[in-house]
């Protein structure tokens, strides 16, 4: 699998460079998805934008991902999705359950507004 990192304090952010996300990806994807939480990253960008093509074992390491950060209390965003793979999410109904912006710059600021809000929450308790 081709990907690259790109480490922040807030969240990191991962690049695939693959055309697809299919079963041959989906593995390493996972693995690579429960490391990053498990170092403590509760924030995850991927950027799909690279990404042609998507099939149901690449749809539930995406699941994957949002469980991880959902459990940690944390967001886990998808951008750059490409018409074909945003219309396997929608079909799919997971564009009710996955959070999915048009660029990464987009979900880097939803991460920080979200990230504002929960401090906020914190604050009034």
């Amino acid at each position: 699998m081709k990907y690259t990192v790109d480490k922040h304090e807030k969240y990191i952010l991962i690049k695939l460079n693959e055309s697809k996300l299919n079963s041959l990806i989906t593995p390493q994807l996972k693995s690579e998805l429960i490391l990053i939480n498990t170092e403590g990253q509760r924030n995850i960008v991927l950027d799909l934008s690279q990404v042609k093509f998507a099939d149901s074992s690449g749809l539930s390491s995406l699941l994957v991902g949002h469980r991880l950060c959902k459990n940690a209390n944390g967001s886990f965003i998808l951008a750059g999705l490409n018409d074909a793979v945003a219309r396997l999410v929608t079909i799919s109904q997971l564009d009710n359950v996955l959070s999915v912006v048009p660029s990464c710059e987009e979900a880097i600021d939803l991460i920080f507004m979200e990230e504002i809000e929960k401090e906020l929450k914190r604050e009034m308790k």
